[in-house]
Formats: C-alpha cells, sequence, structure tokens
C-alpha cells in the first residue's frame, strides 16, 4: 500500500482573527471513508533556550490559562510580522519577556507542535552568552517572572517531568544535541 494524501472534499472556516484560524474539512480517505478532521492554521513560534556566561538558564513563569496553571518555561513566541524571520522573532521574544539578548543565536532544530491538528513549525533556538541589558516589554495580555536556574538543574527538572510544555523540552532536546557536539 503507497500512503497518499487524503482527498479533501471541503473546508470550512470556524473561526478567523490575528493570524489564527480554526476549520473543519471534510476529507475522503483511500478506503473511501469520510470523516471530518480539524484544522488550527497558526503562524510558526520560536522557543528560546538562553544560557548566561555562568551556564544558567533563562526562565519565564506565566499563566497558561487552557491548563488553568502557572507554568515554568523558556521564553517563546510567535513570528509576527509575518515577514519576520525564525531568528529575529527569537531575538525580540527573549528581550521583550526577559531584557536579555545574546550576539550568539544559534538554531538548533524546528518541529511539528502537532501535525495531526496544527499547519505550522516550531523553531528552536540556543542564545549563549546572554546578558541582561534591559527591562521587561510585555504584550498587554503578558504578566511574566523572570528567573535564573542552573542549567544542570533544568535538565533534571525535565527528566523529572516537571516541564510540561513539551515544545519546550524539544527545544532542550535540540540544544542539547547541539552542545554535545560542539563543546
Amino acid at each position: 500500500m503507497t500512503l497518499k494524501p487524503w482527498k479533501v472534499l471541503g473546508s470550512k472556516y470556524l473561526y478567523k482573527t490575528n493570524g489564527v484560524a480554526m476549520r473543519i474539512d471534510r476529507c475522503e480517505v483511500s478506503n473511501g471513508n469520510v470523516f471530518e478532521p480539524y484544522v488550527l492554521e497558526c503562524g510558526p513560534w520560536v522557543n528560546v533556550v538562553a544560557l548566561t556566561k555562568k551556564r544558567e538558564v533563562v526562565l519565564v513563569r506565566q499563566y497558561r490559562h487552557a491548563v488553568g496553571q502557572v507554568l515554568l518555561e523558556i521564553p517563546a513566541g510567535v513570528m509576527e510580522p509575518e515577514d519576520e524571520s525564525p531568528l529575529q522573532t527569537a531575538k525580540r521574544e527573549l528581550l521583550e519577556e526577559t531584557g536579555y539578548t545574546s550576539e550568539n543565536f544559534i538554531e538548533v532544530g524546528r518541529a511539528y507542535p502537532n501535525p495531526t491538528t496544527h499547519t505550522n513549525w516550531t523553531y528552536s533556538f540556543l542564545a549563549l552568552d546572554v546578558e541582561l541589558v534591559g527591562q521587561q516589554n510585555l504584550d498587554e495580555t503578558e504578566e511574566i517572572e523572570v528567573s535564573l536556574m542552573p542549567f544542570d538543574e533544568f535538565i533534571a527538572l525535565a527528566k523529572a517531568g516537571d516541564l510540561p510544555q513539551a515544545l519546550h523540552v524539544s527545544a532542550l532536546f535540540f540544544a542539547l544535541a547541539y552542545l554535545e557536539r560542539n563543546p
């Protein structure tokens, strides 16, 4: 059997706003069955594992409404405007959310957040020798606390399952793989 894309019989948008859309597609699979999967059309995202000269990782703590919890995360965000590159977004998000920046950003990997339902990529960056250069410049709905943690403790936190944001775990994996190849 040769796998091939499903036949799309039609699409209907349920919601569109600010670069995000939700649609329902009517699809026929190779055996003739028809079903209606939901699709979220989102712009690309970036995640930044930011390390200071003392090998501390810059972390953010913020409320995540879908799970109703305040989570410890790495700086991250959506590419906007659309002509912004992943690197420009990584630099902007790190600076806006934390006040930290660096001259040394490395794209270490990319992954689909969830190719079952999402159309976008997530780009992961490693920023080395970051320094605090200013204040946070948060969006009107952001409330973010910044903290530093020794990198080894952050890795242990992820290993223990206490870093629940899957895309941030993948960014950590990409960063560790890069650092292993480039000590």
